[in-house]
């Protein structure tokens, strides 16, 4: 069974903030509070193409997952996709445009599940994962936001795991 979600995210930063802190994939887990650890196998260039990452998540939901994502395409303050495979397997886009002062994201992640139990409970659990994936997003908006603007007040975020 494949899945599509889409999260738009209104950001008052610009463009190159944003940027800046998703590509810093290895500092996400002290503001994205369902990234548990990130392990870079493979730095990629200055944009972030060809890096490739272990990311170990957990979720609203009483499971956890990880995955190795590979960034494959990089246009730097506009686009980045990578490539995942592990417990999930599938593609992630995040699209930035200035949006008046601040930045609109959208990331758009298409999946296919790996694990043996998501596959058997995918039928009757298809909300449920829907409900998930938005609470991930919601919390890693949540804390970009924090993290954008104590980065701009020159302050750090440290968020205990």
């Amino acid at each position: 069974m494949s899945y599509l979600y889409i999260s738009d995210w209104q950001l008052a930063a610009p463009p190159a903030a944003v940027w800046d802190a998703l590509l810093e994939v290895e500092a996400w887990p002290q503001w994205w509070k369902h990234v548990r650890r990130v392990q870079t196998l493979e730095r990629g260039d200055a944009s972030g193409l060809g890096a490739r990452r272990r990311i170990t998540w957990s979720s609203r939901l009483p499971y956890g997952f990880t995955l190795e994502v590979r960034c494959t395409e990089s246009q730097p303050q506009r686009l980045l996709r990578g490539s995942a495979r592990g417990d999930l397997e599938g593609e992630g886009l995040w699209e930035l445009r200035p949006d008046g002062a601040g930045t609109a994201v959208r990331y758009t992640w298409r999946l296919d599940l790996n694990t043996r139990w998501m596959k058997i409970a995918a039928p009757l659990m298809a909300p449920a994962f829907r409900w998930n994936h938005e609470g991930v997003m919601q919390a890693g908006l949540t804390g970009l936001r924090e993290r954008l603007v104590l980065q701009d007040l020159g302050q750090e975020v440290l968020r205990p795991h």
